[in-house]
Protein backbone atom coordinates (compact mmCIF):
# COMPACT_ATOMS: atom_id res chain seq x y z
CA UNK A 1 0.00 0.00 0.00
CA UNK A 2 1.16 3.62 -0.52
CA UNK A 3 2.55 5.29 2.42
CA UNK A 4 3.98 8.93 3.17
CA UNK A 5 7.68 7.28 2.78
CA UNK A 6 6.63 6.09 -0.74
CA UNK A 7 4.63 9.07 -2.00
CA UNK A 8 3.12 8.82 -5.22
CA UNK A 9 3.91 10.38 -8.14
CA UNK A 10 1.42 12.75 -9.83
CA UNK A 11 1.44 14.07 -13.10
CA UNK A 12 -0.82 17.19 -13.95
CA UNK A 13 -1.59 18.66 -17.54
CA UNK A 14 -1.55 22.25 -17.40
CA UNK A 15 -4.66 22.76 -19.70
CA UNK A 16 -5.69 25.72 -21.91
CA UNK A 17 -2.18 28.31 -21.63
CA UNK A 18 -5.01 31.23 -21.55
CA UNK A 19 -7.24 29.77 -18.89
CA UNK A 20 -6.26 29.59 -15.00
CA UNK A 21 -4.90 26.09 -14.96
CA UNK A 22 -1.56 27.34 -14.25
CA UNK A 23 -2.57 29.79 -11.75
CA UNK A 24 -4.22 26.95 -9.88
CA UNK A 25 -1.48 24.68 -9.97
CA UNK A 26 0.91 27.93 -8.70
CA UNK A 27 -1.27 28.63 -5.85
CA UNK A 28 -2.28 24.57 -5.25
CA UNK A 29 1.85 23.76 -4.85
CA UNK A 30 2.60 26.88 -3.15
CA UNK A 31 1.79 25.44 -0.04
CA UNK A 32 4.68 23.05 0.65
CA UNK A 33 2.90 20.87 2.63
CA UNK A 34 1.23 19.46 -0.14
CA UNK A 35 4.53 18.22 -1.17
CA UNK A 36 4.20 15.10 1.90
CA UNK A 37 1.30 13.50 0.22
CA UNK A 38 2.91 13.37 -3.59
CA UNK A 39 5.47 14.18 -5.86
CA UNK A 40 3.96 16.30 -8.66
CA UNK A 41 5.08 16.74 -11.77
CA UNK A 42 3.73 19.05 -14.29
CA UNK A 43 3.81 18.70 -17.97
CA UNK A 44 4.27 22.24 -19.26
CA UNK A 45 7.36 24.85 -19.73
CA UNK A 46 8.62 26.63 -17.21
CA UNK A 47 8.95 29.53 -19.56
CA UNK A 48 5.25 29.36 -19.39
CA UNK A 49 5.01 28.65 -15.68
CA UNK A 50 7.20 32.01 -14.88
CA UNK A 51 4.96 34.20 -17.12
CA UNK A 52 1.75 33.44 -14.76
CA UNK A 53 4.14 33.36 -11.54
CA UNK A 54 4.68 36.49 -12.21
CA UNK A 55 1.15 37.74 -12.31
CA UNK A 56 1.59 36.01 -8.12
CA UNK A 57 4.07 38.14 -7.19
CA UNK A 58 2.74 37.51 -3.30
CA UNK A 59 2.85 33.67 -3.68
CA UNK A 60 6.18 31.84 -3.29
CA UNK A 61 6.38 29.25 -5.73
CA UNK A 62 9.98 27.35 -6.55
CA UNK A 63 10.29 24.86 -8.72
CA UNK A 64 12.44 22.31 -10.50
CA UNK A 65 13.16 21.67 -13.85
CA UNK A 66 12.83 18.28 -14.64
CA UNK A 67 14.95 16.65 -17.48
CA UNK A 68 14.72 12.69 -16.65
CA UNK A 69 11.23 12.29 -16.19
CA UNK A 70 12.30 9.24 -14.85
CA UNK A 71 13.92 10.48 -11.72
CA UNK A 72 11.34 13.68 -10.21
CA UNK A 73 12.63 15.78 -7.47
CA UNK A 74 10.49 14.06 -4.40
CA UNK A 75 10.67 17.63 -2.30
CA UNK A 76 9.94 19.99 -5.06
CA UNK A 77 7.59 20.43 -7.64
CA UNK A 78 8.92 18.97 -10.79
CA UNK A 79 8.48 21.03 -13.84
CA UNK A 80 8.65 18.73 -17.17
CA UNK A 81 9.12 20.92 -20.07
CA UNK A 82 7.00 19.73 -23.01
CA UNK A 83 8.35 22.01 -25.94
CA UNK A 84 11.26 24.81 -25.64
CA UNK A 85 9.98 27.14 -27.93
CA UNK A 86 8.53 30.52 -26.58
CA UNK A 87 4.36 30.77 -26.86
CA UNK A 88 2.77 34.18 -27.06
CA UNK A 89 0.54 33.52 -23.84
CA UNK A 90 -2.38 35.99 -23.57
CA UNK A 91 -4.55 35.02 -20.78
CA UNK A 92 -8.36 35.14 -21.04
CA UNK A 93 -8.04 34.77 -25.43
CA UNK A 94 -9.05 31.78 -26.88
CA UNK A 95 -5.99 30.78 -29.13
CA UNK A 96 -5.01 28.21 -31.16
CA UNK A 97 -1.96 28.01 -29.42
CA UNK A 98 -3.70 27.49 -26.04
CA UNK A 99 -5.33 24.31 -27.03
CA UNK A 100 -2.35 23.13 -28.99
CA UNK A 101 -0.01 23.17 -25.84
CA UNK A 102 -2.89 21.74 -23.99
CA UNK A 103 -3.18 18.88 -25.97
CA UNK A 104 0.73 18.27 -26.26
CA UNK A 105 1.08 18.88 -22.28
CA UNK A 106 -1.60 16.39 -21.84
CA UNK A 107 -0.11 13.49 -24.51
CA UNK A 108 2.89 13.94 -22.58
CA UNK A 109 2.18 12.88 -19.13
CA UNK A 110 -0.42 9.86 -20.99
CA UNK A 111 3.13 9.07 -22.08
CA UNK A 112 4.67 9.16 -19.03
CA UNK A 113 1.85 7.11 -16.88
CA UNK A 114 2.45 4.06 -19.79
CA UNK A 115 5.92 4.08 -19.43
CA UNK A 116 5.38 3.85 -15.53
CA UNK A 117 7.22 7.48 -14.93
CA UNK A 118 3.52 8.45 -12.91
CA UNK A 119 0.84 6.90 -10.99
CA UNK A 120 -1.69 9.20 -11.26
CA UNK A 121 -3.02 12.71 -13.43
CA UNK A 122 -4.80 15.59 -12.41
CA UNK A 123 -5.68 17.88 -15.80
CA UNK A 124 -6.22 21.47 -15.44
CA UNK A 125 -9.35 22.45 -17.99
CA UNK A 126 -9.03 23.26 -21.30
CA UNK A 127 -11.20 24.15 -24.12
CA UNK A 128 -13.26 22.19 -26.00
CA UNK A 129 -13.31 24.35 -29.29
CA UNK A 130 -9.56 24.92 -29.36
CA UNK A 131 -8.20 21.54 -28.83
CA UNK A 132 -9.77 20.57 -32.12
CA UNK A 133 -6.91 19.10 -35.03
CA UNK A 134 -6.37 16.18 -37.23
CA UNK A 135 -4.92 14.77 -34.48
CA UNK A 136 -7.42 15.64 -31.36
CA UNK A 137 -11.15 14.53 -32.37
CA UNK A 138 -12.65 15.06 -28.63
CA UNK A 139 -15.29 16.87 -26.55
CA UNK A 140 -13.11 16.36 -23.98
CA UNK A 141 -10.34 14.79 -21.50
CA UNK A 142 -12.60 11.98 -20.70
CA UNK A 143 -13.21 10.29 -24.77
CA UNK A 144 -9.38 10.92 -25.23
CA UNK A 145 -8.63 9.14 -21.97
CA UNK A 146 -11.13 6.19 -23.04
CA UNK A 147 -9.57 5.90 -26.95
CA UNK A 148 -5.56 6.55 -26.09
CA UNK A 149 -5.95 3.87 -22.99
CA UNK A 150 -8.10 1.69 -25.44
CA UNK A 151 -10.39 0.32 -23.07
CA UNK A 152 -14.23 -0.92 -23.51
CA UNK A 153 -15.96 1.60 -21.53
CA UNK A 154 -15.55 4.69 -18.86
CA UNK A 155 -17.85 6.82 -16.88
CA UNK A 156 -17.77 10.57 -15.90
CA UNK A 157 -17.77 10.27 -12.26
CA UNK A 158 -18.61 13.70 -10.29
CA UNK A 159 -17.44 12.89 -6.67
CA UNK A 160 -18.39 14.63 -3.32
CA UNK A 161 -18.58 14.57 0.21
CA UNK A 162 -22.18 13.50 -0.04
CA UNK A 163 -22.85 11.78 -3.57
CA UNK A 164 -21.27 10.71 -6.51
CA UNK A 165 -22.99 11.12 -10.26
CA UNK A 166 -22.20 9.45 -13.15
CA UNK A 167 -23.41 10.52 -17.02
CA UNK A 168 -24.35 8.11 -19.56
CA UNK A 169 -24.02 11.15 -21.97
CA UNK A 170 -21.31 13.54 -21.51
CA UNK A 171 -21.32 16.75 -24.08
CA UNK A 172 -23.94 16.03 -26.04
CA UNK A 173 -26.69 18.12 -27.55
CA UNK A 174 -30.04 17.62 -25.37
CA UNK A 175 -31.74 16.56 -29.27
CA UNK A 176 -29.52 13.96 -29.20
CA UNK A 177 -29.26 12.41 -26.25
CA UNK A 178 -32.16 9.70 -26.50
CA UNK A 179 -30.38 7.91 -29.04
CA UNK A 180 -27.88 7.50 -26.65
CA UNK A 181 -30.03 5.73 -24.20
CA UNK A 182 -29.78 2.07 -25.18
CA UNK A 183 -29.81 -0.60 -22.72
CA UNK A 184 -26.50 -2.03 -23.78
CA UNK A 185 -24.99 1.92 -22.99
CA UNK A 186 -26.72 1.72 -19.66
CA UNK A 187 -25.69 -1.55 -18.46
CA UNK A 188 -21.94 -0.98 -19.73
CA UNK A 189 -21.86 2.27 -17.41
CA UNK A 190 -22.98 0.40 -14.54
CA UNK A 191 -20.68 -2.47 -14.82
CA UNK A 192 -18.12 0.12 -14.40
CA UNK A 193 -19.41 1.80 -12.05
CA UNK A 194 -19.91 -1.28 -9.92
CA UNK A 195 -16.40 -1.78 -10.22
CA UNK A 196 -14.85 1.36 -9.64
CA UNK A 197 -16.67 1.54 -6.46
CA UNK A 198 -15.22 -1.77 -5.66
CA UNK A 199 -12.21 -1.16 -6.91
CA UNK A 200 -11.51 2.93 -6.35
CA UNK A 201 -13.82 3.66 -3.29
CA UNK A 202 -13.52 0.55 -1.00
CA UNK A 203 -17.47 -0.16 -1.06
CA UNK A 204 -18.10 -4.00 -1.43
CA UNK A 205 -21.98 -3.92 -2.41
CA UNK A 206 -22.42 -0.71 -3.95
CA UNK A 207 -26.13 0.40 -4.09
CA UNK A 208 -26.70 2.35 -7.58
CA UNK A 209 -29.43 4.50 -8.45
CA UNK A 210 -30.81 4.87 -12.21
CA UNK A 211 -32.54 8.43 -13.14
CA UNK A 212 -35.22 8.34 -15.98
CA UNK A 213 -34.84 10.46 -19.14
CA UNK A 214 -38.28 11.79 -19.10
CA UNK A 215 -40.32 14.16 -16.55
CA UNK A 216 -41.94 12.10 -13.99
CA UNK A 217 -39.66 9.01 -15.52
CA UNK A 218 -41.86 8.62 -18.35
CA UNK A 219 -45.03 7.95 -16.17
CA UNK A 220 -45.59 4.85 -17.54
CA UNK A 221 -45.10 5.22 -21.02
CA UNK A 222 -47.03 8.24 -21.30
CA UNK A 223 -44.28 10.56 -21.75
CA UNK A 224 -41.84 8.95 -23.39
CA UNK A 225 -40.68 5.37 -24.05
CA UNK A 226 -36.70 5.28 -23.15
CA UNK A 227 -37.78 4.09 -19.75
CA UNK A 228 -40.05 1.30 -20.62
CA UNK A 229 -37.91 0.28 -23.77
CA UNK A 230 -34.51 0.59 -22.74
CA UNK A 231 -33.99 2.45 -19.31
CA UNK A 232 -35.88 -0.40 -17.13
CA UNK A 233 -34.24 -3.43 -19.55
CA UNK A 234 -31.03 -2.21 -18.53
CA UNK A 235 -31.87 -2.17 -14.86
CA UNK A 236 -33.30 -5.94 -15.01
CA UNK A 237 -30.62 -7.25 -16.91
CA UNK A 238 -28.09 -5.11 -14.07
CA UNK A 239 -29.55 -6.97 -11.59
CA UNK A 240 -29.01 -10.49 -13.61
CA UNK A 241 -25.70 -9.48 -13.40
CA UNK A 242 -25.59 -9.06 -9.60
CA UNK A 243 -25.29 -5.40 -9.54
CA UNK A 244 -27.66 -3.85 -7.06
CA UNK A 245 -29.45 -0.83 -9.26
CA UNK A 246 -32.53 0.59 -8.44
CA UNK A 247 -34.96 2.68 -10.46
CA UNK A 248 -35.69 4.52 -12.92
CA UNK A 249 -36.45 7.87 -10.71
CA UNK A 250 -37.74 10.64 -11.50
CA UNK A 251 -34.97 13.15 -11.57
CA UNK A 252 -36.70 16.71 -9.78
CA UNK A 253 -37.98 14.35 -6.92
CA UNK A 254 -34.87 11.79 -6.28
CA UNK A 255 -32.40 15.18 -5.98
CA UNK A 256 -35.65 17.15 -3.97
CA UNK A 257 -36.27 14.85 -1.52
CA UNK A 258 -32.57 13.70 -0.66
CA UNK A 259 -33.21 10.08 -1.74
CA UNK A 260 -29.67 10.10 -3.90
CA UNK A 261 -28.28 10.17 0.06
CA UNK A 262 -29.55 6.32 0.54
CA UNK A 263 -27.19 5.35 -2.44
CA UNK A 264 -22.92 5.12 -3.31
CA UNK A 265 -23.42 6.60 -6.99
CA UNK A 266 -26.16 7.55 -9.22
CA UNK A 267 -26.57 7.73 -13.02
CA UNK A 268 -27.85 10.34 -14.94
CA UNK A 269 -28.63 10.25 -18.32
CA UNK A 270 -27.23 13.45 -19.81
CA UNK A 271 -24.61 16.67 -18.39
CA UNK A 272 -27.16 18.54 -17.25
CA UNK A 273 -29.30 16.36 -15.52
CA UNK A 274 -26.65 15.14 -13.52
CA UNK A 275 -24.38 17.88 -13.22
CA UNK A 276 -26.94 20.64 -11.91
CA UNK A 277 -28.16 19.13 -8.60
CA UNK A 278 -24.25 17.85 -8.13
CA UNK A 279 -23.55 21.45 -8.70
CA UNK A 280 -26.02 22.68 -6.34
CA UNK A 281 -26.35 19.81 -3.39
CA UNK A 282 -22.69 18.30 -3.17
CA UNK A 283 -20.88 19.04 -0.18
CA UNK A 284 -17.32 20.12 -0.06
CA UNK A 285 -15.53 20.80 -3.07
CA UNK A 286 -16.68 18.71 -6.20
CA UNK A 287 -13.73 16.49 -8.41
CA UNK A 288 -14.04 15.19 -11.63
CA UNK A 289 -13.12 11.44 -11.38
CA UNK A 290 -12.85 9.17 -14.93
CA UNK A 291 -13.58 5.47 -13.91
CA UNK A 292 -12.80 2.72 -15.95
CA UNK A 293 -9.26 3.84 -16.27
CA UNK A 294 -6.09 2.06 -15.63
CA UNK A 295 -4.57 5.27 -13.92
CA UNK A 296 -6.38 7.67 -11.74
CA UNK A 297 -7.20 10.63 -13.56
CA UNK A 298 -9.20 13.35 -11.87
CA UNK A 299 -10.06 17.14 -12.11
CA UNK A 300 -11.64 19.99 -10.63
CA UNK A 301 -15.32 20.57 -12.01
CA UNK A 302 -14.77 23.96 -13.60
CA UNK A 303 -13.43 24.67 -16.83
CA UNK A 304 -10.86 27.30 -17.80
CA UNK A 305 -12.72 30.36 -17.16
CA UNK A 306 -11.16 32.71 -19.23
CA UNK A 307 -13.17 35.95 -17.32
CA UNK A 308 -10.53 35.96 -15.09
CA UNK A 309 -7.87 34.03 -15.82
CA UNK A 310 -4.33 36.35 -15.25
CA UNK A 311 -6.33 38.24 -12.52
CA UNK A 312 -5.44 36.62 -9.62
CA UNK A 313 -8.83 35.48 -8.74
CA UNK A 314 -8.66 31.76 -9.56
CA UNK A 315 -9.59 29.79 -6.08
CA UNK A 316 -8.09 26.42 -6.20
CA UNK A 317 -10.22 24.68 -3.78
CA UNK A 318 -11.20 22.27 -6.08
CA UNK A 319 -7.72 21.80 -7.83
CA UNK A 320 -6.34 21.19 -4.50
CA UNK A 321 -9.15 18.25 -3.33
CA UNK A 322 -8.53 17.06 -6.73
CA UNK A 323 -5.03 16.09 -5.72
CA UNK A 324 -6.07 14.66 -2.17
CA UNK A 325 -8.70 12.57 -4.34
CA UNK A 326 -5.92 11.24 -6.32
CA UNK A 327 -4.38 10.12 -3.81
CA UNK A 328 -7.03 8.75 -1.77
CA UNK A 329 -7.98 6.97 -5.24
CA UNK A 330 -4.31 5.68 -5.10
CA UNK A 331 -4.10 4.38 -1.79
CA UNK A 332 -7.58 2.20 -2.19
CA UNK A 333 -6.54 1.08 -5.31
CA UNK A 334 -3.84 -0.51 -3.81
CA UNK A 335 -5.19 -1.43 -0.74
CA UNK A 336 -7.57 -3.70 -2.93
CA UNK A 337 -5.40 -4.96 -4.87
CA UNK A 338 -3.15 -5.96 -1.23
CA UNK A 339 -6.25 -7.82 -0.23
CA UNK A 340 -6.60 -9.74 -2.97
CA UNK A 341 -3.36 -10.82 -3.43
CA UNK A 342 -1.41 -14.08 -2.32
CA UNK A 343 -3.65 -14.76 1.32
CA UNK A 344 0.11 -16.44 2.85
CA UNK A 345 1.35 -13.13 1.98
CA UNK A 346 -1.18 -11.50 3.83
CA UNK A 347 -0.73 -13.67 6.64
CA UNK A 348 2.41 -13.61 6.89
CA UNK A 349 2.48 -9.56 6.71
CA UNK A 350 -0.23 -9.75 9.57
CA UNK A 351 1.89 -12.28 11.55
CA UNK A 352 4.83 -10.36 11.63
CA UNK A 353 3.26 -7.08 12.21
CA UNK A 354 1.77 -8.94 15.14
CA UNK A 355 5.40 -9.65 16.26
CA UNK A 356 6.42 -6.87 16.28
CA UNK A 357 3.67 -5.01 18.28
CA UNK A 358 4.14 -7.40 20.73
CA UNK A 359 8.16 -7.33 21.40
CA UNK A 360 6.65 -3.09 21.29
CA UNK A 361 4.60 -4.19 24.24
CA UNK A 362 6.98 -6.34 26.17
CA UNK A 363 9.72 -3.37 25.92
Amino acid sequence: MLNRQNKPVIGISCGDLNGIGIELIIKTFSDNRMLEFCTPVVFASNKVINFYKKTLPEINFSFQVLKDIARPFPKQVNIYNCWDEDVNVTPGQQTEAGGKYAVRSLAAAVEAFKAGHIQGLITAPMHKNNVQSESFRYTGHTPYLKDVFGVNEVVMLMCAENMRVGLLTEHVPVKDVAAYVTRQAIVKKLQVMRESLQVDFGIDKPRIAVLGLNPHAGDDGLIGKEEEEQIKPAIKEAKQNNILVFGPYSADAFFARGQYEKFDAVLAMYHDQGLIPFKSLALGEGTNYTAGLPLVRTSPDHGTAFDIAGKNKADETSFRQSVFFSVERLEQRAEHAFNRSNPMKRMSVSMLTNAEDEKIDEG
